[in-house]
C-alpha cells in the first residue's frame, strides 16, 4: 500500500538544483498512475535522476483544456494522478488552474505536496518583509504594462513578479517609473550554479549592459510613507482649515491625501482636530 489517496496531486519541484526535492514528493511521483508535467524532456531530467518511472503526460497551457476528458477519465476510474511544472509550485504562472476547478465541479480529491518556490525564496531573501503581493509575469506590451505599474504602485505591500531576462531593461525603465523611492531585489538562477543576486534602490538602478539570460525574479519594497516636517505640517493643517469651510470631511480627505501623498488617515485625524474648532 502506497498510502496516498486516489486523486489529483500538486507537486513541487525544485527551482533549479534537484536535490531541493522532498521525500515526499520523490514518493507520489513514483506511486502516481501518470504525471502531467509542462515539458516532457525538461521533467524526465529530474525523473531520470530520482529512478521514477511513471507515464508521462504533456499538459501545457496550449492543450490543457483538451485534456481535460482524459485526465477526468483517469481520475473517474479511480487513478492517482500527479501535476508538477517545469520548475516550482504549479498553478503559480503555470497550467493547472482550469484542471483544478475541473476536479472541484467533478468531486475529485486534490491534494498538495508543497516545496520549492522561487516567489518565497525570492521574498525571504529581498528583506523587505513578509507582506508581499504576487503579479506573476508582467505584461509584454507598453500600454498594457503602464495600466498594471499605475495601478500596483497603490499598493502598500512589496511587490514581486516574474521577469524574462532578455527584457530586464524594458522594465526597469518602467519601475523607475512607478516605483522611485522603493529598493528592487533581483534573482536570477536561484539555487544554481551560478545564482546572482543584485541589490539597489530603484533610483539608482542601472540598465544592464550584458544580456542576462533565464527568468528572474523580482521584488520591489513596499511604498516608502513619506513623513511630514514640521513646516510642511502647518502648510497641510492651514489647506485642511481652508478646504473644511467648503468641502465635507470626505471630500478633503480624498482631495489632500491625492495631492499631497499621503495616507488618507494623517488628512483625517487633522480634519477631525479642525473640525470641532
Amino acid at each position: 500500500m502506497s498510502g496516498f489517496k486516489k486523486g489529483l496531486y500538486i507537486v513541487s519541484t525544485p527551482i533549479g538544483n534537484l536535490e531541493d526535492i522532498t521525500f515526499r514528493a520523490i514518493k507520489i511521483l513514483r506511486t502516481s498512475d501518470f504525471i502531467l508535467c509542462e515539458d516532457t524532456r525538461h521533467s524526465l531530467k529530474l525523473l531520470n535522476k530520482f529512478n521514477i518511472k511513471t507515464k508521462l503526460i504533456s499538459y501545457h497551457k496550449f492543450n490543457e483544456k483538451k485534456s481535460l476528458i482524459k485526465i477526468i477519465q483517469y481520475l473517474n476510474e479511480g487513478k492517482i494522478l500527479s501535476l508538477i511544472s517545469d520548475a516550482g509550485t504549479p498553478v503559480l504562472s503555470d497550467p493547472g488552474n482550469i484542471i483544478i476547478n475541473e476536479c472541484i465541479k467533478n468531486k475529485h480529491q486534490i491534494f498538495t505536496v508543497p516545496g520549492p518556490s522561487s516567489v518565497s525564496a525570492a521574498v525571504s531573501l529581498a528583506g523587505f518583509g513578509d507582506k508581499f503581493l504576487f503579479y506573476g509575469f508582467l505584461p509584454k506590451t507598453e500600454n498594457e504594462l503602464n495600466k498594471s505599474l499605475k495601478k500596483l504602485d497603490i499598493e502598500g505591500f512589496s511587490l514581486v513578479f516574474f521577469v524574462p531576462a532578455i527584457k530586464i531593461n524594458f522594465y526597469i525603465k518602467h519601475f523607475k517609473k512607478y516605483f522611485t523611492g522603493r529598493n528592487i531585489f533581483i534573482a536570477r538562477e536561484m539555487t544554481k550554479k551560478y545564482e546572482t543576486y543584485y541589490r539597489q534602490s530603484v533610483n539608482n538602478l542601472s540598465l544592464f549592459k550584458t544580456q542576462l539570460r533565464g527568468e528572474l525574479t523580482i521584488v520591489i519594497s513596499q511604498k516608502i510613507k513619506k513623513e511630514i516636517l514640521s513646516t510642511d505640517y502647518v502648510k497641510i493643517e492651514n489647506q485642511v482649515i481652508k478646504y473644511l469651510k467648503s468641502y465635507t470631511v470626505k471630500d478633503v480627505v480624498e482631495l489632500m491625501s491625492k495631492k499631497e501623498k499621503l495616507p488618507k488617515k494623517i488628512i483625517y485625524n487633522l480634519c477631525i482636530k479642525n473640525k470641532k474648532k
